[in-house]
């Protein structure tokens, strides 16, 4: 367990390393719907929020740089390291994909996994509703787009699965807590309705 204090990266200094490394606009919102994702997680279990939503916002810290399956996200990660984060932080980030095989054997590395595809498929949901917000977004309309093998096939749905059966949260209850933590950022992702039109 991360306790937030002295040593600690705070989260100006995670943002200011996120957007040294990323400038992909997309990559940013998707690293904040996370962050968000992670916050209300962290609440929900009684973990550590800053801790979390550094996890969240920096899982994807070299993407942009190094979107190879095989290197992401080991590059951001020895970043993070020099850095001096926290190793939960760390070893959370190395299970949020499935490509390295590195266990998730904390609360906060499932929660990683199972919010991370989650909130992209989300944002695709919210990005086809007629005013472009997520107050639009519903879990069912999520589940029915799901089925749609068309819809956002780059997310695997396989990933969000086995992310809420990890994390011990029942599917519906997993996307309604995803959505609800997205919705408290919703301005700055774009899904707030004032883009439509």
């Amino acid at each position: 367990m991360t306790v937030a204090g002295e040593g600690m990266p705070t989260r100006e200094q995670a943002w200011q390393l996120l957007t040294e490394w990323t400038q992909n606009p997309n990559l940013l919102k998707h690293a904040l719907a996370v962050e968000a994702a992670m916050r209300a997680y962290a609440r929900r279990f009684g973990e550590p929020e800053d801790a979390w939503a550094l996890a969240g916002l920096l899982h994807d810290l070299d993407y942009e740089r190094y979107p190879q399956l095989e290197v992401h996200p080991l590059q951001g990660v020895e970043e993070l390291r020099r850095r001096g984060y926290p190793p939960d932080v760390i070893d959370a980030i190395l299970g949020h994909n499935s490509y390295h095989g590195h266990p998730r054997r904390t609360p906060m590395a499932r929660a990683l996994f199972a919010c991370d595809e989650l909130t992209g498929f989300i944002v695709a949901v919210a990005l086809v509703r007629p005013n472009r917000d997520l107050d639009d977004v519903t879990v069912e309309a999520v589940k029915k787009k799901f089925k749609d093998k068309a819809f956002a096939r780059g997310v695997n749905r396989e990933d969000i699965f086995l992310g809420a059966e990890e994390l011990g949260v029942p599917l519906d209850e997993h996307i309604q807590t995803v959505i609800d933590a997205m919705r408290s950022v919703k301005d700055v992702l774009g899904l707030d309705g004032k883009a439509s039109g």
